[in-house]
């Protein structure tokens, strides 16, 4: 099918310049300022709102297949095309089977073919067990299949992706390092989480804050020391995932300025949100891992995704069951279930309070929610492009709607998240993802189709090499 795309305001550097976008069979093929005689199926007008290239969510955790009592692949989908996504990198742990193995990858990725309503790409993973049980080659079966990344996890996941010792993430660094590929890390110290958790719990706190207390800044300034250290010595490319203090930010960046093969990822929540205001507020419906810090550490978070040290956000979405997992009967802050749905509101939180209000120039908002990603995880040009031949990938948006969010309109399964009666302005109002509108605000709300979504794999590291060293590796 052959779209256009009229009266187009595009990002030129920091400007919006006004074009049309041609499209043919899923593909950009002109970017022009007269588009007559190109003959199109489909016409629309976007009446003058900014078009940018579709926007990517690295961090996700679907729950499927596996955990569906808390989102299907179908309804994650849905709810992150609702919020102006076009693709997202699902991580490896929240599923059953864990993807650790070739096998594993394929065990998850099957039934999950016919769900999607965007594209999507996997996460590869290691664990401690693997380690100890001479399982580290199982990373070459899952490049081959095009995981982005591998993920680790300093502090307990899920029973069937366990944390690793020190010992065991060095060894791990030295096989991923092999692959060239990223290794993402949850950056926090164990030994002091679970130090402070129990102590904190003998001394009778079951209020929110408590659990921020326990797991302290400095649980995850030790953890991105380490993290750096191992990278300086294996050659691996690390990655900070869902970082949160105002101290991890410090650290990435003097060890950018040394050369050092890292990037890191900023989550909305981290950027907005407090432990003292939100944790109180909402309870254990703000509850995650690593903690909402201080209006502090917010600041300073988007002084360094402005500025390259953070290099794209992340949502880390991943919703639970309300009754059973966040606020039912016996739960509180310490056995309830760390995670909050971020799909569907990470653009609308980033346009309003990134670009809108100035903390983030037009071309630094594109490279940190949809470029950066992309060429991190292998994606560049095929994603996170408006150059002739990638996708036809497109974030459709209004830069002047106002609006509330509401938690009970959300298209996941989990009708919760601590953005709950925030007042926004800008907004994603159409979705497009490789010439076909899945998602129209103005006409319906979801108009895709399950399935239409394809799993994307990683490229090679050589067709990369033209753009890696645009982000500072």
């Amino acid at each position: 099918m052959n779209l256009l795309l009229k009266n187009a305001n595009i990002p030129q550097g920091d400007r919006q310049v006004k074009a049309d976008i041609l499209v043919r069979d899923g593909k950009i093929t002109g970017v022009t300022s007269d588009a007559d005689g190109f003959a199109a199926d489909r016409v629309i007008d976007v009446d003058g709102k900014l078009v940018v290239p579709g926007c990517i969510d690295p961090h996700t955790h679907f729950m499927d297949p596996g955990f569906t009592h808390r989102e299907t692949f179908t309804t994650g989908s849905r709810s992150a095309a609702a919020g102006g996504l076009t693709c997202h990198v699902d991580m490896p742990c929240c599923s059953k089977p864990s993807v650790r193995s070739k096998g594993e990858l394929h065990q998850k990725l099957n039934p999950l073919k016919d769900q999607a309503y965007i594209d999507f790409a996997f996460w590869g993973g290691m664990t401690g067990e693997d380690v100890r049980e001479g399982k580290l080659d199982n990373v070459w079966g899952q490049v081959e299949e095009g995981v982005t990344a591998f993920k680790v996890y300093m502090t307990p996941s899920v029973p069937t992706f366990p944390k690793v010792t020190d010992a065991e993430m060095l060894e791990i660094f030295y096989k991923i390092a092999e692959t060239g590929l990223p290794v993402g890390i949850h950056a926090e110290n164990f030994d002091i989480c679970s130090f402070y958790t129990e102590k904190l719990k003998n001394m009778g706190r079951t209020d929110a804050p408590a659990w921020a207390e326990a797991r302290m800044a400095l649980a995850e300034k030790t953890a991105i020391q380490l993290i750096i250290a191992f990278s300086e010595e294996t050659g691996a490319r690390v990655h900070i995932v869902h970082m949160s203090t105002k101290e991890g930010a410090e650290l990435v960046r003097d060890a950018k300025r040394r050369g050092v093969k890292i990037t890191a990822e900023a989550c909305p929540h981290y950027l907005t949100l407090n432990a003292e205001e939100h944790m109180t507020r909402f309870g254990t419906l703000a509850k995650i891992a690593p903690p909402l810090r201080g209006t502090e550490d917010n600041e300073v978070h988007w002084q360094a995704l402005a500025d390259g040290t953070i290099d794209f956000v992340g949502t880390d979405h991943a919703p639970y069951e309300i009754a059973t997992e966040k606020v039912g009967e016996g739960l509180d802050i310490w056995n309830s279930f760390p995670g909050i749905p971020g799909v569907e509101t990470m653009v609308p939180v980033m346009v309003s309070e990134g670009l809108n209000k100035g903390r983030l120039s037009l071309s630094r908002f594109v490279e940190v929610t949809s470029r950066n990603a992309a060429i991190h995880f292998g994606l560049y040009p095929k994603k996170g492009s408006m150059e002739l031949g990638s996708d036809a990938d497109f974030t459709v948006i209004d830069l002047e709607r106002e609006y509330v969010v509401d938690q009970e309109k959300v298209q996941s399964m989990a009708k919760y998240t601590p953005f709950h009666g925030m007042k926004l302005k800008g907004k994603p109002v159409m979705t497009i993802v490789r010439g076909e509108v899945v998602y129209d605000e103005d006409n319906g709300g979801i108009v895709g189709c399950s399935g239409y979504g394809q799993f994307v794999t990683r490229q090679s590291n050589a067709q990369l090499n033209r753009v890696e060293g645009e982000l500072v590796y």
